[in-house]
């Protein structure tokens, strides 16, 4: 368990580092049925995350079979690798600029009128629908699938996924009662989005190739 624990580790922390998850989560927490909201987009986004990593869990550790780190999987973590580099490119295209405004996603204007079926919906699509998200929660749940731990490892080690990649959402929930730290969280997101997915972009990006060149020339 505990080498497909290192190898996950870094992409279970960059899911759960999502400016949005936090901002959406605190904008929330202030509607009328706040808690109730609040929690609902935690369950939304934790069993989103959780259902993609038993399906890829199970898909990887049949293809891998009884082999440790087949090809295969260097090749797959080397091809995530350079997609982050993509996004982290596109982060730094689309950085706000002087003379261009960027307006807050669709969904903020309707979180005011969110219901808790409405806001688990919101929890599962924030994950689905950013590209980071999904491939680092893949990359993640492939190195568990092809890390060589037994059926409980590889269980304990998926746990552990859903628990860190769901921390952005689930720690907001726990500091409800002190509205002024969360508003004080979400300016911070809101203000530092580009640099934080930038420099979280290069950084797992870096991280992926090297293990995967390093796992191709071993």
């Amino acid at each position: 368990m505990g080498e497909a624990v290192g190898r996950m580790l870094a992409s279970a922390v960059g899911v759960a580092i999502s400016p949005m998850a936090l901002i959406a989560t605190v904008l929330l927490l202030a509607t009328p049925r706040g808690r109730a909201n609040g929690a609902s987009f935690a369950a939304g986004w934790t069993v989103a995350l959780t259902a993609l990593t038993v399906v890829v869990l199970l898909l990887g550790s049949r293809l891998a079979g009884d082999t440790v780190a087949p090809d295969w999987s260097w090749w797959f973590e080397l091809a995530v690798g350079g997609l982050l580099l993509l996004l982290g490119a596109r982060q730094w295209r689309d950085r706000p600029r002087e003379g261009r405004v960027h307006g807050p996603p669709a969904w903020m204007w309707t979180v005011d009128r969110s219901t808790p079926a409405r806001s688990a919906a919101l929890g599962a699509a924030l994950l689905a629908a950013d590209p980071k998200n999904l491939l680092l929660a893949v990359a993640a749940a492939v190195a568990i699938a092809t890390g060589g731990a037994p059926a409980g490892g590889k269980a304990g080690a998926a746990a552990l996924l859903v628990l860190i990649g769901s921390l952005g959402t689930l720690l907001p929930l726990a500091a409800h009662r002190a509205p002024r730290r969360l508003n004080e969280w979400k300016a911070w997101a809101a203000t530092h989005n580009t640099a934080i997915l930038l420099t979280l972009l290069l950084t797992l990006a870096a991280t992926h190739l090297g293990a995967a060149l390093s796992g191709l020339t071993s």
